[in-house]
């Protein structure tokens, strides 16, 4: 696994960095409501210097130095539930998490088409307390010094994700103990993330011992090969060729199709990185209702 490691940590740099280069500037944010979050009780985060707190970039409110994790139910309304459920995890490289546009935002449109909708809020890499010390450290960490003519750029380091997937092991325990009352068939329980989410999607299919997703689906994820379970759950995968992760990768799709395991793949002409559940004038704009069609044809919709 060390290959997709490594490509985790390095697609999470990429995000960061140019998720900085297209607009610097962020606004605090005073700490919103989360009045249906639950705890996991998960722990903390090992040499935290800074309490958790929100900034807004883009119009999206987001929140960074996350050190308690929790999940937030989106239930459908009664009579429309078809047992189906999704845990979501958004993205932000591992330092922030895009917690509207990428979380709450899905989790609504799920639970709008029968599908209970989790956002795991998880835990996050420490960064410093103040904005632009914030600002400052994410341009320092993510602009490495230039590598000289002819000689290979050193391979980022591993990225330890043991409390991410710490958090993600919890929630899917928490819907399963409370699957009657949440309405959820835990045979049709999966997972979807986006860019870092994504990443952390596909670390807890290969990494745990306790996950059983019934399917994934990593949304402009990580593209490098990974070694695929025997028991790997079918796969929803979506990237844009205007993507800085995409790269004319395919590997993770040619695993997936090597191992036999089902997989759909949408690459869109355009949409960039980010887009969450759409932005104007992009033909990535469609890939919710694509998952949504993948989802019925597999009868993951179908009330049993």
């Amino acid at each position: 696994m060390n290959l997709f490691k490594t490509s985790i940590l390095a697609s999470c740099l990429l995000i960061a960095s140019s998720a900085m280069a297209q607009d610097g500037t962020i606004y605090p944010l005073e700490t919103p409501a989360e009045p249906n979050a639950i705890l996991l009780g998960t722990g903390g985060v090992e040499n935290q210097p800074a309490s958790e707190t929100w900034f807004k970039q883009w119009g999206d409110p987001m929140a960074r130095n996350i050190t308690v994790a929790t999940l937030t139910p989106f239930l459908p309304e009664r009579g429309t539930a078809t047992g189906a459920a999704v845990l979501v995890a958004p993205g932000g490289g591992f330092r922030w998490l895009s917690l509207k546009n990428e979380g709450w935002e899905v989790a609504e449109a799920l639970a709008k088409q029968g599908i209970a909708a989790f956002v795991l809020k998880y835990r996050l890499r420490p960064t410093p307390e103040s904005l632009d010390g914030f600002k400052e450290s994410m341009n320092q960490t993510l602009t490495p010094p230039p590598t000289p003519q002819g000689e290979t750029a050193p391979r980022p380091a591993q990225l330890d994700l043991s409390d991410q997937l710490e958090d993600a092991e919890a929630a899917y325990a928490m819907i399963l103990d409370r699957a009657e009352e949440w309405g959820v068939d835990p045979k049709r329980l999966g997972m979807i993330g986006f860019s870092a989410g994504a990443g952390l999607t596909m670390h807890s299919t290969l990494n745990s011992k306790t996950m059983k997703l019934a399917f994934i689906g990593p949304i402009y994820g990580g593209m490098g090969p990974v070694e695929v379970p025997k028991d790997a759950p079918p796969m929803f995968n979506v990237i844009a060729t205007d993507d800085f992760l995409f790269r004319g990768q395919f590997g993770v799709i040619d695993s997936w199709y090597k191992a036999g395991i089902p997989v759909e793949f949408h690459l869109y002409q355009n949409g960039g990185h980010g887009f969450g559940l759409g932005n104007p004038d992009r033909t990535s704009n469609r890939w919710f209702d694509a998952f949504i069609h993948w989802l019925d044809v597999n009868d993951f919709l179908a009330a049993k």
